[in-house]
């Protein structure tokens, strides 16, 4: 979607008894935030004064019931909810837990309308969201469902890049989850985002294996032998640059990570464990693959520090310019695919100033 006015960026607020709505306020407390962009609280007036109060903070919230109300330079709350919510911060509360539905299911419904850009997500309870209605580990199985294309888990920084074959999967059901279709699958999603959503022309994958030491010929398992090691071979022949599978126990340790424009793991805590070790705070979880964007900070609801004040917003604010800069980068890429003209026009640029960086 194209305006002339500025990228509409939806946030939906969260767990409320968590730190999610004390970081999005504090981050629009500097007014120079709404010259990047235009801010849709999914929640409602009532609450969100509620905790300015409590955290005592200095902005102007613009209370709206419908986006064709969005305000540009102003904090938008959408109400998603009328009545007066008890917040206990620091507790765990399934009540808390279908407001954060509430409030991401609108905003979810508005970026499929395309009454806004972009999504951004507080942090949620992957416990007491749960319902009848709503059966989802999370944020990326959801809105998997809801929006088009094949999901992936990409943590990112402005350095480093981190891929997922499988996210919430318990560990003793990982390698039955790994097949060859599925590891071409979620490098075809790395590869078309790094193109499309970080303008890399010629993007440089690693994959690290499932097994310890890569199974070690077989003694400590076969799977690196039977599936990831002939499935990569057969990808790399296609003209990807995709290398691997690497020992995860030394690849990120001996700095080879900085070789690569991103890493796919195979699971959960063998790609986060040193995504957040190596950027924490300053990290944003990106759902690659989808037909709209949405990105998240780095952490959780943080319950032991709710409340208190002390919440750190970096990684919510990088989350925000993630957004952002995806959402160019990919108007940029439709149009320069569009005309081809334009493609050799860039293309010209950028070998010119590649030369003359190295005079």
């Amino acid at each position: 979607m194209k305006r002339e006015e500025k990228i509409i960026v939806g946030i939906s607020i969260g767990d409320l008894n968590g730190i999610g709505s004390e970081i999005v306020l504090k981050i629009f407390e500097d007014n120079r935030m709404l010259d990047f962009y235009t801010p849709v609280i999914f929640a409602s007036t009532k609450t969100m004064t509620f905790v300015k109060n409590h955290f005592k903070l200095n902005i102007n919230l613009n209370g709206i019931n419908s986006t064709n109300e969005i305000l540009h330079g102003k904090v938008n709350i959408l109400n998603c909810w009328k009545e007066n919510v008890n917040i206990n911060f620091g507790q765990e509360d399934t009540k808390i837990g279908e407001y954060a539905i509430k409030s991401l299911e609108a905003a979810t419904k508005a970026l499929k309308d395309e009454t806004i850009d972009v999504l951004v997500t507080a942090p949620i309870n992957k416990s007491n969201i749960q319902s009848e209605t709503f059966k989802f580990p999370g944020h990326t199985d959801y809105l998997a469902q809801e929006l088009e294309g094949d999901s992936l888990m990409f943590m990112v920084t402005d350095t480093l890049r981190v891929g997922l074959l499988t996210d919430h999967v318990p560990v003793k059901d990982v390698s039955s989850h790994i097949s060859s279709e599925l590891i071409t699958k979620k490098i075809d999603t790395v590869y078309n985002s790094l193109k499309k959503d970080f303008k890399i022309n010629k993007p440089k994958i690693a994959v690290l294996g499932i097994n310890p030491h890569t199974g070690d010929n077989g003694v400590i398992g076969s799977e690196d032998d039977t599936v990831m090691r002939p499935t990569l071979k057969k990808i790399k022949e296609s003209g990807k640059l995709v290398f691997g599978p690497y020992a995860a126990d030394s690849f990120f340790g001996s700095d080879n990570y900085k070789s690569f424009d991103a890493i796919i793991a195979s699971y959960h805590d063998q790609g986060l464990i040193p995504f957040k070790t190596l950027s924490f705070g300053q990290g944003v979880n990106f759902t690659a693959g989808l037909n709209r964007i949405r990105t998240s900070p780095d952490h959780g609801t943080a319950y032991e520090i709710a409340g208190k004040g002390q919440a750190d917003s970096s990684s919510f604010k990088e989350a925000l310019f993630t957004a952002v800069s995806i959402y160019n980068n990919r108007n940029e890429f439709e149009e320069l695919n569009k005309n081809p003209l334009a493609i050799s026009k860039r293309k010209r640029f950028d070998e010119r100033k590649y030369e003359s960086k190295k005079k």
